[in-house]
């Protein structure tokens, strides 16, 4: 399964992300979103800074909860995690996932690889409800062998999250869609124990790749706690761009939350931002608020 050609991804998007059928899936909220997250990785450019007042900003903007990142060796966002707390608790917006590294490079505590068991100790004392495998370094992901052993390590901090009270996922991007010694590797990921190894489905990402989001949740109903919400740009390159400026149809995405099983939803912009960061992520909450599915 090679990356399809950008142009047959455009008439798709036209379509309307290749529609499903409705009946397989109940709005949620009155077919209203009330509820917004976002992933503060969005934010980098500002909450190192001052976490304090960007939380701040976003509660005032509508964000409720959030997906936290750069979480090792007993920090998040370069503090304790005691201090983090503080200052999310003044803010009153609430972590329900953290994105926690592989650590496939120097050895580092609190990482996949690394005393794991630290990772999930300092994630419950956040409130996070899941950890997520965010990324692969790409010389972790040069053959399929590779991606046979990430397999394993998926499963066993699967294994020891739900020991541990919380969830486990594995975010994509779209590398893992890319045939691979004539296997595609997203596919070796959904092999493992469902119960173990939940999907942080990034629908950008699977766009991206050419794929039907609306398919991989039919295919993997009630797996995927989890979605990145950001829009595609048919501009030079498909990049990101605020949630209502691009071409994916989100009204018929929500429409598939329940058969998806998703929890929580999570805005996010890596770059490309109109304006800046936060304006963006209020951009695409305004958009999200406003649309009825």
């Amino acid at each position: 399964m090679k990356r399809r050609d950008f142009i047959q991804k455009a008439s798709l998007a036209s379509a309307g992300v290749m529609a499903a059928s409705p009946l397989l899936s109940h709005p949620f909220e009155d077919g209203v979103i009330k509820k917004l997250g976002f992933q503060a990785y969005t934010v980098r450019d500002v909450i190192y800074k001052d976490m304090a007042g960007t939380l701040k900003a976003l509660r005032k903007a509508g964000y409720s909860y959030c997906e936290l990142f750069d979480f090792q060796d007993g920090k998040i966002l370069g503090k304790s995690i005691s201090e983090a707390k503080a200052i999310l608790d003044k803010s009153k917006i609430s972590v329900k996932s953290i994105h926690v590294p592989t650590g496939s490079g120097k050895k580092v505590s609190g990482t996949m690889n690394h005393e794991f068991q630290r990772a999930i100790d300092d994630a419950k004392e956040l409130g996070a409800e899941y950890l997520v495998c965010p990324w692969l370094n790409t010389d972790e992901r040069q053959n399929i062998d590779q991606y046979k052993a990430l397999t394993d390590l998926l499963q066993k901090c699967g294994e020891m999250c739900n020991n541990s009270g919380l969830g486990f996922a594995y975010h994509n991007h779209e590398f893992e869609f890319e045939e691979l010694d004539g296997q595609i590797p997203f596919d070796l990921i959904l092999a493992t124990d469902p119960k173990l190894v939940q999907i942080e489905l990034d629908i950008y990402w699977v766009r991206y790749a050419g794929q039907n989001p609306l398919n991989i949740m039919r295919e993997n109903r009630g797996r995927i706690p989890f979605w990145h919400v950001k829009d595609l740009s048919l501009d030079e390159g498909k990049p990101m761009t605020e949630v209502g400026n691009g071409i994916i149809d989100w009204k018929q995405i929500f429409r598939h939350k329940e058969e998806s099983g998703m929890k929580y939803f999570y805005v996010e912009q890596d770059r490309n931002f109109a304006n800046n960061s936060i304006e963006s992520l209020k951009t695409s909450l305004k958009y999200l608020k406003k649309i009825n599915y």
